[in-house]
Protein backbone atom coordinates (compact mmCIF):
# COMPACT_ATOMS: atom_id res chain seq x y z
CA UNK A 1 0.00 0.00 0.00
CA UNK A 2 1.23 3.48 -0.77
CA UNK A 3 -0.30 6.24 1.79
CA UNK A 4 -0.17 9.90 0.46
CA UNK A 5 -1.51 13.34 1.90
CA UNK A 6 -3.81 15.03 -0.46
CA UNK A 7 -1.95 18.34 -0.90
CA UNK A 8 1.00 15.98 -2.60
CA UNK A 9 -1.53 13.98 -4.53
CA UNK A 10 -2.77 17.18 -5.89
CA UNK A 11 0.78 18.16 -6.80
CA UNK A 12 1.28 15.25 -8.88
CA UNK A 13 -1.78 15.20 -10.66
CA UNK A 14 -1.25 19.18 -11.19
CA UNK A 15 2.44 18.61 -12.99
CA UNK A 16 0.80 15.72 -14.99
CA UNK A 17 -1.17 19.05 -16.39
CA UNK A 18 1.56 21.68 -16.55
CA UNK A 19 3.34 18.87 -18.41
CA UNK A 20 0.73 17.86 -21.35
CA UNK A 21 1.00 16.56 -23.84
CA UNK A 22 4.28 15.30 -22.32
CA UNK A 23 5.44 13.25 -19.84
CA UNK A 24 5.61 14.77 -16.54
CA UNK A 25 7.95 12.52 -13.72
CA UNK A 26 9.03 12.94 -10.16
CA UNK A 27 10.58 11.07 -7.07
CA UNK A 28 8.56 10.12 -4.27
CA UNK A 29 10.52 10.21 -0.82
CA UNK A 30 9.14 8.64 2.13
CA UNK A 31 9.18 5.69 4.63
CA UNK A 32 8.57 2.27 4.23
CA UNK A 33 7.87 -0.77 6.67
CA UNK A 34 7.52 -3.69 4.64
CA UNK A 35 4.46 -3.67 1.78
CA UNK A 36 3.61 -0.39 2.87
CA UNK A 37 4.79 2.72 1.80
CA UNK A 38 4.30 6.46 2.66
CA UNK A 39 5.13 9.46 0.92
CA UNK A 40 6.44 12.41 2.86
CA UNK A 41 7.47 14.75 -0.07
CA UNK A 42 7.16 14.83 -4.03
CA UNK A 43 10.01 15.93 -6.01
CA UNK A 44 9.41 17.22 -9.13
CA UNK A 45 12.49 16.06 -11.75
CA UNK A 46 12.65 17.00 -15.50
CA UNK A 47 11.79 14.57 -17.90
CA UNK A 48 14.90 14.50 -20.75
CA UNK A 49 13.40 12.48 -23.15
CA UNK A 50 14.09 14.62 -26.15
CA UNK A 51 12.94 11.77 -28.63
CA UNK A 52 9.14 10.85 -27.27
CA UNK A 53 8.27 13.09 -24.53
CA UNK A 54 4.87 12.54 -25.25
CA UNK A 55 5.24 8.96 -24.30
CA UNK A 56 8.33 8.43 -22.56
CA UNK A 57 10.37 10.11 -19.55
CA UNK A 58 14.17 9.98 -18.26
CA UNK A 59 15.21 11.50 -14.63
CA UNK A 60 18.62 12.72 -15.13
CA UNK A 61 20.83 11.08 -12.81
CA UNK A 62 21.89 14.58 -11.18
CA UNK A 63 18.33 15.12 -10.25
CA UNK A 64 18.02 11.60 -9.01
CA UNK A 65 21.11 11.71 -7.04
CA UNK A 66 20.03 15.08 -5.57
CA UNK A 67 16.84 13.26 -4.78
CA UNK A 68 18.80 10.94 -3.18
CA UNK A 69 20.96 13.38 -1.19
CA UNK A 70 18.20 15.76 0.14
CA UNK A 71 16.42 12.06 1.34
CA UNK A 72 19.35 11.01 3.51
CA UNK A 73 19.67 14.96 5.11
CA UNK A 74 15.71 14.24 5.95
CA UNK A 75 16.02 11.00 7.19
CA UNK A 76 14.09 9.18 4.15
CA UNK A 77 14.35 6.98 1.31
CA UNK A 78 13.14 7.45 -2.26
CA UNK A 79 10.36 4.90 -1.72
CA UNK A 80 9.07 5.61 -5.60
CA UNK A 81 8.70 7.64 -8.82
CA UNK A 82 5.34 8.73 -10.39
CA UNK A 83 4.98 10.19 -14.11
CA UNK A 84 2.02 11.19 -16.47
CA UNK A 85 0.60 9.03 -19.68
CA UNK A 86 -1.19 12.08 -21.76
CA UNK A 87 -4.23 10.89 -23.15
CA UNK A 88 -3.39 7.04 -22.00
CA UNK A 89 -5.00 5.17 -19.38
CA UNK A 90 -2.97 5.15 -15.99
CA UNK A 91 -2.16 1.86 -16.42
CA UNK A 92 1.43 0.45 -16.77
CA UNK A 93 2.89 -0.14 -20.12
CA UNK A 94 5.77 -2.64 -21.60
CA UNK A 95 8.54 0.57 -21.53
CA UNK A 96 7.45 1.24 -18.14
CA UNK A 97 8.09 -2.05 -16.73
CA UNK A 98 11.28 -2.29 -19.10
CA UNK A 99 12.77 1.31 -18.03
CA UNK A 100 11.61 0.60 -14.05
CA UNK A 101 14.44 -0.56 -12.17
CA UNK A 102 13.73 0.32 -8.26
CA UNK A 103 12.73 -2.92 -7.00
CA UNK A 104 10.00 -2.65 -3.43
CA UNK A 105 9.33 0.85 -4.97
CA UNK A 106 5.94 2.58 -6.31
CA UNK A 107 4.97 3.62 -9.43
CA UNK A 108 2.50 5.87 -9.40
CA UNK A 109 0.95 7.00 -12.67
CA UNK A 110 -1.49 9.31 -13.53
CA UNK A 111 -3.77 9.37 -16.86
CA UNK A 112 -4.13 13.05 -18.26
CA UNK A 113 -6.91 13.25 -20.71
CA UNK A 114 -7.07 16.39 -22.56
CA UNK A 115 -4.96 18.55 -20.16
CA UNK A 116 -6.75 17.13 -17.18
CA UNK A 117 -5.95 14.56 -14.59
CA UNK A 118 -8.12 12.15 -14.94
CA UNK A 119 -7.32 8.47 -13.19
CA UNK A 120 -4.35 7.83 -10.79
CA UNK A 121 -2.78 4.02 -9.83
CA UNK A 122 0.11 2.88 -7.68
CA UNK A 123 2.04 -0.36 -8.56
CA UNK A 124 4.73 -1.71 -6.96
CA UNK A 125 7.69 -3.28 -8.72
CA UNK A 126 8.21 -6.39 -7.24
CA UNK A 127 10.70 -9.70 -7.99
CA UNK A 128 14.00 -10.88 -6.56
CA UNK A 129 15.81 -9.69 -9.42
CA UNK A 130 15.89 -7.66 -13.09
CA UNK A 131 15.10 -10.85 -14.93
CA UNK A 132 12.00 -11.92 -12.29
CA UNK A 133 10.53 -7.54 -11.76
CA UNK A 134 6.82 -7.61 -12.33
CA UNK A 135 3.88 -5.11 -11.49
CA UNK A 136 1.51 -5.66 -8.94
CA UNK A 137 -1.67 -3.41 -8.27
CA UNK A 138 -1.10 -1.15 -5.45
CA UNK A 139 -3.60 0.25 -2.82
CA UNK A 140 -3.16 3.69 -2.69
CA UNK A 141 -4.24 5.81 0.27
CA UNK A 142 -4.75 9.68 0.30
CA UNK A 143 -5.28 10.72 3.11
CA UNK A 144 -6.87 13.85 4.04
CA UNK A 145 -4.92 17.50 5.14
CA UNK A 146 -5.26 16.88 9.25
CA UNK A 147 -7.39 20.22 9.46
CA UNK A 148 -10.01 18.81 7.03
CA UNK A 149 -10.16 14.98 9.19
CA UNK A 150 -10.40 16.88 12.32
CA UNK A 151 -13.39 18.96 11.08
CA UNK A 152 -14.98 16.10 9.17
CA UNK A 153 -14.82 13.63 12.31
CA UNK A 154 -15.83 16.79 15.05
CA UNK A 155 -19.29 17.39 12.08
CA UNK A 156 -19.91 13.19 12.45
CA UNK A 157 -22.79 12.16 13.67
CA UNK A 158 -22.32 9.86 16.85
CA UNK A 159 -21.46 6.80 16.75
CA UNK A 160 -23.53 4.42 16.90
CA UNK A 161 -25.45 1.14 15.07
CA UNK A 162 -26.97 3.34 12.26
CA UNK A 163 -24.07 5.47 11.77
CA UNK A 164 -22.32 5.85 8.59
CA UNK A 165 -19.56 8.28 9.93
CA UNK A 166 -16.63 8.35 7.48
CA UNK A 167 -13.79 6.09 8.46
CA UNK A 168 -10.81 8.28 7.42
CA UNK A 169 -8.76 4.83 6.47
CA UNK A 170 -11.46 4.25 3.77
CA UNK A 171 -10.65 7.36 1.99
CA UNK A 172 -9.03 5.31 -1.05
CA UNK A 173 -8.31 6.26 -4.15
CA UNK A 174 -7.64 3.48 -6.56
CA UNK A 175 -9.20 3.37 -9.52
CA UNK A 176 -8.77 0.98 -12.54
CA UNK A 177 -8.16 2.08 -16.13
CA UNK A 178 -11.36 2.35 -18.51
Amino acid sequence: MLKINQRDFDAIRGHGEEAYPHECCGILLGSSEGERREVKQVVRAGNTRSDRPEDRYNIAPEELIRAQRQAREQALDIIGFYHSHPDCPAEWSLTDLAEAHWLGCSYVITSVEQGKAARTNSFALLGASEEEKHFEDERLEVALPAVAAMARVSEAPSPGPESDRMSLPDRVRKDRAC
